[in-house]
């Protein structure tokens, strides 16, 4: 088959959240199975800077990747990409491709793609990557989005993604028929884990003691992920744990301001270690180094962190209301607290910290469960029987 991915962002332009990864990892899965491969997306890298690339395709893992301009790099950032030239390049090729997976549909890009798909009779399938309902930031703009164009790109989609049960959820609310969705988990590539680091290099590096306990959240510093509910938390810990270091990395998401000053009311800056972005070995090296991670954001309709920590020997505590926490319940693979829960979170994590054999036992059943039901090998004929699928309903409509 000939499929056609879109997404604003594309590796390396990892500061843009999981979702890129999510595709670059289906992409080459896809390659594999002798499928070709085409992804559009922008110019994006980060909050100041874009990608300057001379090969438009780049050819990375066998897959063809085009760039295309964004009309303002700060305003792609704040999450409006707009490339004009993706829509002059879509009008001259859609029609080769047999499928279309759109990623992130309130999007420009995915204006462009409902528009020629369904001028040339194009299917195409819909996942949104934990932005289905108009909560958070910018409600009003999201509204009028779907008034506009969401609620259409929606309806028309052959088949939606949905990655948890509470991502299907959010799509029956916006109204979407339950026999348009799909329910297939993000993938996790073993490979990855296959050789770890050496323990030790993030303790080194940020001067933290082989006798201290690291306490790590990885991820976009954002108000949606938990922060201050982990921030306060660890500070009740403290009282107990004076032994407790928590280490707080990933990319600035308009949060970082208001996140030090959290710190520094609570008067623990020589308890907190803020590492800024991590590049991939770095994550391994974090994960490896934790005494567990802890995933407390609300509304996370999956999130890979929990059970990349777990690929890498580490206990996990989750939200119990997002996605990953019904895997986590399910496999019985980490602990599961209630968003807010501030002295449920501190007693967890001090139970981890003081008797870790039985969340190492809870490791090994999340790592079994990955093995068995997340990994690449396991997810991508799915992927390809939904695509049939669409293709099938083109053919017969």
């Amino acid at each position: 088959m000939k499929i056609l991915q879109i997404i604003s962002s594309f590796p390396p332009a990892y500061s843009y959240g999981g979702a890129l990864k999510v595709v670059s990892d289906l992409s080459k899965e896809l390659v594999k199975q002798n499928h070709s491969i085409t992804v559009y997306t922008t110019d994006v890298f980060d909050a100041n800077s874009r990608l300057h690339y001379t090969n438009n395709p780049e050819i990375m893992d066998g897959i063809s990747v085009y760039r295309f301009r964004n009309i303002s790099n700060f305003l792609a950032h704040k999450n409006f990409p707009c490339a004009p030239f993706m829509f002059l390049s879509l009008r001259k090729t859609i029609q080769e491709f047999d499928i279309v997976h759109i990623h992130e549909y309130r999007s420009v890009q995915a204006i462009f793609v409902h528009h020629f798909t369904k001028k040339y009779h194009i299917p195409y399938i819909v996942q949104a990557h934990g932005a289905v309902l108009p909560v958070f930031e910018k409600q009003g703009i999201k509204k009028l989005f779907d008034i506009f164009w969401g609620n259409n790109i929606l309806n028309d989609a052959s088949k939606l993604i949905a990655v948890s049960k509470v991502e299907k959820e959010q799509f029956l609310k916006m109204g979407i028929p339950e026999n348009k969705i799909e329910i297939i988990p993000n993938g996790i590539d073993l490979s990855e884990y296959e050789m770890l680091p050496q323990p030790g290099k993030i303790r080194k590096k940020y001067r933290i003691g082989s006798d201290e306990k690291i306490i790590l959240y990885l991820g976009r510093l954002h108000k949606r992920k938990g922060l201050e509910f982990l921030i306060t938390s660890f500070s009740n810990l403290l009282d107990q744990h004076r032994d407790a270091r928590l280490v707080i990395a990933g990319p600035d998401d308009g949060f970082l301001t208001t996140m030090k000053k959290k710190i520094k009311d609570f008067n623990i800056e020589s308890n907190v270690v803020i590492t800024g972005p991590l590049n991939n070995e770095e994550k391994l090296e974090a994960f490896v180094d934790a005494d567990v991670v802890v995933y407390p954001g609300i509304l996370e309709i999956f999130g890979l962190v929990p059970f990349e920590a777990i690929m890498c020997g580490t206990p996990v505590i989750v939200t119990d209301d997002c996605g990953c926490g019904e895997i986590i319940k399910e496999s019985d693979g980490g602990y599961l607290v209630k968003f807010g829960d501030i002295t449920g979170l501190s007693t967890i994590i001090g139970e981890v910290l003081t008797t870790p054999h039985p969340a190492h036992e809870k490791v090994k059943c999340g790592q079994m469960y990955i093995k068995e039901n997340l990994s690449w090998n396991m997810l991508i004929n799915r992927f390809l029987t939904l695509y049939h699928s669409c293709s099938v309903m083109k053919s017969n409509s």
